[in-house]
């Protein structure tokens, strides 16, 4: 492992951070949260915090601006929408910068999380006008109908977004509820708040009218007025189970609907007849070059055939020993600092619980000090011989830490990998074509990517089971999320015989 501390106190200007209501930047809510660099671990802007009122204020624009959006023609909402994905390309510069500022993401990895968003909004923007609007039903004869099913919008649809990825998450949800004819309220997290006020400028030149798209940067109380508020029709909410819990409370007293993208506990499984050397650089970089572990679709548990299970482990120590650690800013940087100190806590603490549970320390384990003391780094930390019922094995960590495990063979490998509360993605490494079909099919996931393939890519739907959430993400089936279903009938004559009524019933 290498460190850098290069230009880390060298940060750019940050833009002031406003709430977007409507045509309107508001500089002032309710209060103010002091926004802290996780690299040097200061504070480099204060973030209005949205109110009650302010909430109500940016769900009655979003409802008013609903009328003119859904009556807007499907082929200038598509227009829009593929501009802005250009658009949000050419201020890829700006999208790095505050996306640094916001979380500490790497510069490298934000140029490639722009490029993703991109094709999200423009995925989107190309259903925008070839919507699946419904089907035609008849009964022929006499006393017959006709009938047609209609696709509506729902109307304003409270969008809360986590702030491990703004970016992605406003992708993944903001260009399929435009598409379908919604308009939105988004409530980034109070910790990353640079982003989504940047993407507003975009979503204005694009086009797409004020009030359609508003931002409430908050904490858990503007979540809570935008949750319960009767004029919002949906919820979709990314973030943690605990979080879900009272969202999913809140929306059951009105029989609202949500869709839930929560986190995960995600298996990677590697057989002897894999390619070991690249499954190594697969596992190492995704537990550990991927926001340093802050993802809740990553591979955090390393299930390895007991055959290679020790040369397996040895390479991926190793890969991680090469990571650098250290400036996002660098663009080779792969280690990045956690989000706060208090995911600094949460991390020391489940490390040490590991090593009394008895798993077996590679490398890592410790805080970073030195120069980088300031900030909030943790090094690649690797586990081995953990306990599958162990906490490391069970809970997500949220941060830089892999856990291995052996198996025997393919049966135990399902098991150990269905062995958790979570489903959200499953990672497969074998050379054996039939095997990984059985196990794409054996896995109780959302998504299962084998041999290195892409998860979470916009033409495919993304979600998971248990406390990894409900509905999709991604796909056609991420955009049906955001349409509610009507049915609508004709009878061919204005009577009603008694006949034909009893006939029918």
């Amino acid at each position: 492992m290498t460190t850098t501390t290069e230009s880390l106190s060298a940060a750019p200007t940050l833009p002031p951070v406003t709430l977007r209501i409507g045509a309107e930047s508001r500089t002032t809510g309710a209060g103010t949260h002091e926004h802290i660099d996780p690299a040097t671990g200061k504070v480099d802007a204060l973030v209005p915090l949205a109110g009650v009122s302010d909430v109500d204020d940016a769900v009655q624009a979003a409802h008013a601006a609903f009328a003119v959006w859904r009556a807007t023609p499907a082929g200038t909402r598509a227009k829009c929408l593929l501009k802005l994905a250009q658009l949000v390309e050419e201020h890829s510069e700006d999208f790095a910068t505050l996306g640094i500022a916001d979380n500490g993401t790497a510069r490298g990895t934000l140029y490639a999380t722009v490029t993703a968003a991109a094709e999200w909004i423009r995925y989107y923007g190309g259903w925008a006008d070839k919507l699946p609007l419904g089907r035609i039903t008849s009964v022929v004869g006499a006393g017959g109908s006709f009938g047609h099913t209609l696709r509506q919008p729902y109307g304003v649809i409270g969008t809360i977004i986590t702030w491990n990825a703004p970016l992605m998450s406003l992708a993944m949800k903001v260009p399929a509820a435009l598409a379908a004819g919604n308009a939105v309220v988004v409530k980034p997290s109070e910790l990353t708040p640079f982003t989504a006020m940047l993407f507003a400028g975009p979503a204005r030149e694009a086009g797409i009218p004020d009030g359609v798209f508003n931002v409430l940067s908050g904490g858990p109380e503007a979540g809570a007025a935008l949750v319960e508020h009767p004029l919002v029709k949906k919820v979709t909410f990314t973030g943690g189970p605990e979080t879900a819990k009272k969202i999913a409370a809140s929306c059951a007293k009105t029989f609202k609907p949500l869709l839930l993208e929560l986190g995960g506990k995600s298996a990677n499984l590697v057989f002897a007849d894999a390619d070991l050397d690249q499954a190594a650089m697969h596992a190492a970089y995704m537990a550990f070059g991927v926001m340093s572990g802050q993802a809740c679709a990553l591979p955090t548990r390393l299930l390895v055939e007991e055959s290679v299970y020790e040369e397996f482990a040895a390479k991926v120590a190793a890969i991680a020993g090469y990571f650098k650690v250290g400036n996002p800013q660098e663009i080779d940087t792969i280690c990045v600092p956690v989000i706060n100190d208090a995911a600094i806590a949460r991390i020391e603490g489940m490390v040490s619980r590991a090593k009394n549970d008895g798993a077996r320390l590679l490398c890592g384990g410790e805080r970073l000090g030195g120069e980088l003391a300031e900030g909030f780094f943790y090094p690649p930390t690797v586990f081995a011989d953990v306990a599958p019922e162990s906490e490391l094995a069970q809970k997500e960590v949220f941060g830089p830490v892999l856990a291995i495990t052996p198996f025997v063979d393919e049966a135990e490998a399902i098991a150990l990998a269905n062995g958790t509360d979570y489903g959200l993605s499953g990672y497969v490494w074998t050379s054996d074509s039939r095997r990984s079909i059985r196990l794409a099919e054996a896995l109780e996931t959302g998504d299962v990517a084998v041999n290195g393939a892409q998860n979470a890519v916009a033409e495919r739907p993304f979600g998971g089971i248990g406390h990894s959430g409900t509905g999709n993400e991604g796909g056609l089936e991420g955009l049906e999320e955001f349409f509610w279903t009507r049915v609508c009938r004709l009878r061919q004559r204005l009577e009603v015989t008694m006949g034909a009524f009893r006939h029918a019933y």
